[in-house]
């Protein structure tokens, strides 16, 4: 079967509500981590990215793939299953992809102080490793550990709240939330 036409929610409604669940979730409860499935993805766009998009865009939803995430095979896959418009960087609602690849982030759309909800959210594509930054503010009821690709550009887009933009932690089938209203400080 063509990777394109596969990998979607075997048991849509099922699986796209326990993903929109998990996803409120994470963005509620930044730092805490939820597993996630139903998407089957061509790689390096992992299962949990996967069930975001499938969950969260769709024909309206602008949305910009990082180099690292910019093949063939997933442009196809996002354009039978989501029908997301892949547009550049500064028009992006969802951004997917690795850290690196997403440098410079300033060029995501942060929202403007008359509607601060027109920011982009980050899909950020995480390799395993231990908590180096210490979470704190709303949703987190004293402080959680968690891992990030690096402090100071989480600490700047806290800094110019309620600007910046939000970010979804990826990595195998397991999100995380890091929403702009959490405080960030290296561990």
């Amino acid at each position: 079967m063509d990777v394109a036409l596969s990998g979607g929610f075997a048991r849509p409604a099922e699986h796209a509500a326990r993903a929109f669940r998990a996803c409120l979730q994470a963005m509620a409860r930044p730092g805490r981590i939820y597993p996630v499935t139903g998407a089957e993805p061509p790689a390096p766009l992992s299962p949990a990215a996967g069930t975001i998009l499938l969950t969260l865009a769709d024909s309206t939803t602008p949305l910009h793939l990082a180099p690292s995430h910019d093949t063939p095979a997933i442009r196809q896959w996002i354009a039978f299953h989501c029908a997301a418009p892949l547009t550049g960087a500064g028009t992006a609602t969802f951004v997917v992809g690795n850290w690196a690849a997403m440098q410079p982030v300033d060029r995501f759309a942060r929202g403007t102080a008359d509607y601060p909800d027109r920011s982009a959210t980050l899909i950020i594509e995480m390799e395993e490793g231990d908590p180096n930054a210490r979470l704190t503010g709303p949703g987190i009821e004293t402080a959680i550990d968690a891992r990030l690709p690096e402090i100071t550009a989480f600490e700047a887009n806290n800094a110019v709240f309620p600007l910046g933009f939000d970010c979804y932690l990826t990595h195998g089938d397991r999100i995380s939330a890091l929403p702009r209203s959490t405080r960030v400080e290296a561990l």
